[in-house]
């Protein structure tokens, strides 16, 4: 494990208390696609849980969904930064296909293994 790598329980953890609503400073690699695994897992478990009532279903979706909003949009933005980029370009996303393309190539990218202009290296330690 490389020092940049975060367990899957921290990412979480770091997601939805810790960085909340915060935009500000880096995120590593493997922080934001913890992130992302947990909430694909979550939405497979509503799915599967609430199957048999749909409109349940995208109730409580929805309400989940909106509370997860924040700290992945946060969490986008401060990977962005991390590979030195500005967390505007998180609005590649409304341009079809292309834009998505782009983001995942780029949140795959490797950290920049020194400080730049959006703070130090993430400290996962």
């Amino acid at each position: 494990m490389n020092q940049y790598q975060v367990p899957f329980v921290d990412a979480v953890k770091r997601a939805v208390t810790v960085n909340y609503c915060n935009f500000n400073g880096r995120s590593s690699r493997s922080e934001y696609w913890w992130y992302a695994l947990a909430v694909a897992i979550l939405n497979v478990v509503i799915s599967t849980v609430l199957s048999g009532s749909p409109s349940v279903m995208q109730a409580v979706s929805g309400v989940i969904t909106l509370g997860l909003l924040l700290p992945g949009l946060g969490l986008a933005v401060r990977r962005l930064h991390d590979i030195n980029k500005s967390g505007w370009y998180l609005l590649l996303a409304l341009i079809p296909i292309v834009g998505a393309i782009i983001l995942i190539v780029w949140f795959c990218k490797e950290s920049e293994p020194q400080t730049n202009q959006y703070g130090p290296v993430p400290n996962v330690a």
